[in-house]
């Protein structure tokens, strides 16, 4: 049988085309469908995005005005949190800081609430009072044993009373918790310690963290059903190696909301000589003498985010730079002292040993940006002013640390010109694996007749630092350690500690403008002999008991700081050192005058930390803590084992009223990006209008694709 051809008989030729017609209308009318479909959802996803960012941008609206809704960088929104501001006072005396620091904690919202703010303060300071401000009424805070005044703040707590409780979480990380704050209502925190200046190339600084930068947080997280609380803890958990990790990592603001955190600030400077120059050195500040020479400074503009340190410095007239200080202090029939003494400065020295200098530098995801530039440019600076007698090598390390050279080398052009290229392939990312990276800078045996010195360039911002430390003080052997630190908050207690149980001394980089004259006093201080085997010995009435009780090496231009205690200060110290092969010799008269200054708070705080710092297997766990419990209390300051709590005992808050609040979130550091430290960054909004255009586009898709298919099968019965 044959079969018909639809081609060649005009009866087919016409079904075709009425086919054909049909096929072309029904197209016409889905191709209008979806242009439609896709018009609406394209003007309902702007809409959506315009309400959207107008909400989000919106100042004064209502939802805004009822309660801080805030998101933290993993694009979680944070708990409803009080309102924060802060102002510092600081009063300074010669070289004696009393600093009163003012939270002021507000509740916007039409809950009761519960604010737990985290703050940086110097790991030398020594808290000793606590108030809490409702009006006009103030109730003072007292000093109880940590776990105690933990149970006292909660009791009240949950009873409904307004309540403070201010704990140290580290030597420089603080943690000040207010309850029961009423809707709309305003109650302050006040706090205030005791700060003594540093005096370090030929100048005195006086430096205060104002917020906490994100930790890099090592080892294997532990369960988090362990966190008893969730609001009152951080962004991250803890882990095996970090067991507090979840206690020092406050919510960080995401950038892209605007800071957070306003701080106003003061300074009344009476430093009891003549003044060559006072510099503010990363806020700008109006200056004003009164007739006494006295200088008083007020930031420029008023306020400033609380997202970088504070520094200050001065420097005296030529001529009346001191060459000893003495504070004295009279507390509780006990006397007190606070000794600075500057050995003279070497005439002529020469090395008698050729140098091995190891750099280690940070670039990690927290050193992007300025931080970065920064430390390239003191490194660069470092490595062209070496000698061609000196040996050295670099260690870069982030997630994974390495080495240049497998072993120290000359300083030739050569070896210089692979150093620069290596500088030059830094880039910031990733973690921040410190202690891989020390371990290889102090693996390398020391040689006789060569000094070995290593140069640490970080921002310092990892939580592990105790496991830091151990391997400094077990594996330094004949090595020193210097430390500089990167960046506008960096991790000072790492900073400090690292360079004391170094045996060096430690540099702050806070800008790129202070790369030159910051890394030059270092070069004087690597290129001149230490003052070593440092002893002091009292000539007076009965024993003394002097802090640090293991004296540090000396560098160029440093001061030998010490605190003394004795019931009755009244003779001559006499001290002794060597500088390469000479002695140094002074005797100075330590005499009481009988005021009380607070001197016994930094002594306290001072042994604290020396005890603080024994291993296990010099002073058991349990002995030192029971030693730091009773100094604490002793001189009622803050410490590891004990806290300041304060109760008003009317009770506020209606039982029948919920409580909400936790953990406030801080700054990121000024200069810091957020992607390079946690990421790349959620969306904060809503992703329903970007999933209604990926489903238009993909409806528009099928039609497209069945309209087609549609034709292939139309064709198909056309031609059989």
């Amino acid at each position: 049988m044959l079969k018909k051809s639809a081609v060649n008989t005009p009866a087919g030729e016409a079904g075709a085309d009425c086919f054909s017609n049909r096929l072309f209308i029904r197209d016409l009318v889905l191709t209008l469908l979806a242009a439609v479909f896709t018009g609406l959802s394209g003007g309902l996803l702007l809409i959506l995005l315009v309400f959207g960012w107008s909400e989000a941008a919106a100042d004064g609206q209502p939802k805004a005005a009822a309660e801080l809704q805030l998101r933290s960088l993993n694009g979680q929104l944070l708990q409803q949190a009080p309102l924060l501001k802060s102002d510092v006072q600081i009063d300074v005396n010669g070289m004696l800081a009393r600093v009163r620091v003012e939270h002021l904690f507000k509740n916007p919202s039409q809950s009761w609430m519960e604010g737990v703010y985290q703050f940086p303060l110097p790991e030398t300071s020594a808290v000793e009072r606590l108030q809490m401000q409702i009006g006009e009424r103030v109730i003072e805070g007292r000093i109880e044993e940590k776990g105690e005044a933990k149970k006292i703040y909660r009791k009240a707590r949950d009873n409904g009373q307004r309540a403070s409780l201010l704990k140290q979480q580290r030597a420089n990380i603080f943690s000040a918790s207010l309850s029961n704050i009423a809707p709309g209502e305003e109650i302050r925190i006040v706090i205030e310690f005791q700060q003594q200046a540093r005096y370090t190339e030929r100048r005195f600084e006086l430096r205060l963290p104002l917020v906490i930068a994100p930790r890099y947080i090592p080892g294997k997280a532990l369960s988090s059903d362990t966190l008893a609380d969730h609001t009152h803890t951080g962004w991250a958990l803890d882990t095996d190696q970090v067991e507090d990790a979840s206690q020092i990592t406050p919510p960080v603001m995401d950038p892209r909301n605007g800071s957070i955190n306003p701080v106003s600030l003061g300074v009344r400077l009476d430093a009891g000589l003549p003044l060559q120059a006072v510099t503010s050195h990363y806020h700008p500040m109006l200056q004003r003498v009164d007739g006494e020479g006295v200088v008083h400074l007020r930031l420029g503009d008023g306020e400033v985010p609380a997202d970088r340190d504070f520094l200050l410095s001065w420097r005296l007239q030529p001529g009346f730079a001191p060459r000893s200080v003495l504070f004295t202090d009279r507390w509780k029939d006990e006397e007190y002292a606070l000794l600075m003494i500057l050995p003279p400065a070497p005439e002529h020295y020469e090395m008698g040993l050729n140098r091995d200098v190891i750099f280690v530098v940070d670039h990690s995801g927290s050193m992007h940006g300025p931080s970065m530039e920064q430390a390239k440019a003191a490194l660069r600076l470092s490595i062209a002013g070496l000698q061609p007698t000196d040996r050295f090598n670099l260690i870069g390390f982030n997630n994974r640390s390495r080495m240049l050279f497998s072993s120290p080398r000359p300083a030739s052009e050569i070896t210089l010109g692979r150093a620069f290229r290596f500088i030059d392939s830094m880039h910031a990312e990733g973690g921040t694996e410190m202690y891989p990276a020390l371990e290889k800078a102090l693996n390398n045996r020391n040689e006789e007749n060569r000094l070995r010195q290593i140069v640490f360039l970080t921002d310092g911002s990892v939580g592990n630092e105790q496991a830091l430390f151990d391997l400094i003080r077990q594996r330094l052997g004949a090595s020193r350690l210097f430390t500089v630190g990167i960046g506008s908050a960096p991790n000072t207690l790492f900073m400090q500690r690292a360079a004391q149980y170094g045996r060096g001394s430690f540099t702050y980089i806070g800008d790129l403008n202070e790369v030159a004259s910051r890394m030059q006093g270092l070069f004087e201080k690597l290129g001149s002999p230490a003052m070593s085997h440092i002893s002091v010995m009292w000539q007076g009435p009965g024993d003394i008991d002097v802090e640090p009780q293991r004296l540090p090496d000396l560098y160029l231009s440093e001061p030998l700081m010490i605190s003394l205690k004795g019931e009755r200060l009244d003779g001559r110290l006499a001290l002794e050192g060597r500088r390469g092969t000479k002695t140094w010799k002074q005797s100075v008269e330590i005499q009481a005058n009988g005021r009380a200054t607070g001197i016994h708070t930094l002594w306290a705080r001072q042994r604290i930390a020396g005890l603080m710092a024994l291993p296990d297997n010099e002073l058991a766990e349990e002995m030192k803590r029971q030693r730091v419990v009773d100094l604490a209390l002793k001189h009622q300051i803050v410490s590891p084992y004990t806290s300041l709590v304060a109760v008003e005992k009317p009770v506020a808050r209606p039982h029948n009223e919920g409580l909400v609040g936790g953990m406030m979130p801080v700054n990121l550091p000024a200069g810091w990006h957020a992607e390079s430290v946690f990421g790349r960054l959620p969306q904060t909004a809503s992703p329903a209008p970007l999933l209604l255009c990926a489903g238009s586009v993909l409806l528009l898709f099928w039609i497209v694709l069945g309209r087609f298919k549609t034709r292939g099968r139309s064709g198909s019965l056309l031609t059989e």
